[in-house]
């Protein structure tokens, strides 16, 4: 087998491929004398068909299956002996007659394309300069939740007369369309808070002035858009008997109370309400620091990125702006602008996130950032979380599917490397308001990073920022990543 570079334009490659057809045909010989045992066909006995026949029959197929295992092993010695790294799938094309090949009357003759991982050296994190924006929960944050969980966990107490907003019902009811019940219209010892909101639009307002004991008569209306389908904008009655009223009763926020709650005090209950705090103030912290970070390393970097990294992550970014379009959501900042402004715009996000992706990776190897087995199976449990009753579908469909398991990988690896650099950075606590904090970082004022950076003003779709780095980007440039497989089966190239 030779391998020749024929080509190399920046991160593009090209190798010329060529193997001998003697060498092809004893591969094709040799797999057929390991096949001759199994081969049954009509007219011959059990293991003694011809050689020459089974070529006839299925040279075609097999020699296929050695051409892709063939251009597959050329792939990987051409990228170990150019000590390259890929970041796209090979294709292969100029691939010569095939009959021609499989018959021994040729040579096989292709070239391979892929593009390469950019070769960069990074920043040294442990020199960056980032201020980190910290606020510490206050004593009057903490009584502010403690009323609002007092709120939320009401007690109620029997009155006599009627039912008004605010109290609580026991009842049973029974409803029903044009006087038939309907499933999932039925139900005992059912607690209505009036006003709460929880039943169906008429429902709650209707039992005021009931009285314990009282039967009544409710006509309502389901929601055009009530998930039921069969019963969406709907007309029905509900049958009801009140057999409870009780009114509000004040609930008193002391021992007893955390005690009714799982916690051990009220002191508990507070330590435990400012830790609940404070780690969501914190997460809003880290987060902004890590935009900060990402705004240094954006621009401390330059280097060519592979097109179709870009391209993948561009149609994705895209894909998301179209979809908020349709549901009628569309980004102040491209009105006005025309449709090809409007893609360079997020072009250009998904370039800052492609490169944001490879930086990152390439720090994260250099510090030996790994990601535990352990953490993978958290983070897929916690996603067969989201699906009840399927959750066993779901860790399937993980254990089947090695891109699923990559994908749930590459954010882990991302924050762990962002973790990384911020432990070593020279990052300094800034004390500000809540308010600071929580207001969007393009209103506040810039930090001071070593390398001062514009803040790129679009968000890609909302989910999909200009502040993220690619984390499947990442994931391709880490060292655990498996080469790519030729894209196109060489069989099927012609």
């Amino acid at each position: 087998m030779q391998i020749v570079e024929k080509k190399s334009e920046g991160l593009s490659r090209t190798w010329g491929v060529v193997i001998a057809a003697a060498e092809l045909a004893g591969k094709l010989d040799a797999k057929i004398e390991e096949m001759r045992p199994q081969i049954q066909l009509k007219g011959f006995r059990p293991g003694k068909v011809p050689a020459a026949h089974i070529k006839k029959m299925y040279g075609r197929s097999l020699m296929g299956d050695l051409l892709n295992e063939t251009v597959e092993k050329s792939v990987q010695q051409a990228v170990g002996e150019a000590n390259v790294r890929l970041a796209s799938s090979p294709e292969v094309s100029n691939l010569g007659d095939l009959d021609q090949v499989v018959a021994g009357a040729a040579d096989l003759a292709c070239d391979i394309q892929a593009e390469i991982m950019p070769t960069f050296e990074p920043v040294g994190v442990e020199g960056i300069e980032l201020s980190r924006p910290v606020y510490a929960v206050s004593d009057a944050e903490v009584e502010e939740a403690l009323e609002r969980l007092a709120s939320e966990n009401k007690t109620y107490a029997d009155k006599k007369g009627k039912a008004a907003d605010g109290d609580q019902l026991t009842i049973d009811f029974v409803g029903s369309i044009d006087g038939v019940e309907f499933e999932g219209g039925k139900g005992e010892d059912a607690a209505v808070v009036i006003g709460s909101g929880r039943f169906i639009p008429g429902f709650e307002e209707q039992l005021i002035g009931a009285k314990k004991g009282e039967e009544r008569t409710l006509e309502v209306t389901f929601p055009e858009d009530y998930p039921v389908a069969t019963l969406a904008g709907k007309a029905a009655s509900f049958a009801v008997t009140v057999k409870a009223v009780q009114a509000p009763a004040e609930t008193v926020v002391d021992d007893e109370f955390a005690t009714k709650l799982g916690l051990s005090s009220l002191d508990a209950l507070k330590d435990a309400l400012r830790t609940n705090l404070q780690r969501e103030i914190d997460g809003l912290s880290r987060a902004r620091a890590k935009r900060r970070l990402l705004d240094v390393l954006d621009t401390a970097h330059s280097f060519d990125l592979p097109a179709k990294m870009v391209d993948e992550e561009f149609a994705t970014i895209w894909t998301a702006v179209e979809q908020d379009r349709a549901r009628g959501e569309i980004d102040p900042e491209d009105a006005g602008k025309s449709e090809d402004e409007v893609k360079g715009d997020y072009r250009k996000i998904a370039e800052r996130r492609v490169r944001l992706g490879l930086v990152l990776a390439e720090i994260g190897q250099r510090a030996q950032v790994e990601v535990t087995d352990m953490e993978v199976s958290r983070a897929v449990q916690m996603e067969a979380m989201r699906y009840p009753g399927q959750e066993r579908q779901v860790m399937e469909f993980f254990r089947q599917n090695a891109g699923a398991i990559a994908r749930v990988r590459a954010p882990i690896f991302e924050e762990k490397v962002v973790d990384h650099i911020l432990s070593v950075a020279k990052v300094t606590d800034v004390p500000v308001s809540r308010a600071e904090l929580e207001a969007d970082e393009d209103a506040a004022p810039a930090p001071p990073p070593a390398a001062p950076a514009p803040k790129p003003k679009k968000k890609a779709a909302k989910a999909e920022t200009a502040e993220e780095p690619a984390a499947e980007a990442a994931a391709d440039a880490a060292p655990a990543k498996k080469k790519a497989a030729p894209k196109k089966k060489a069989a099927d190239a012609e």
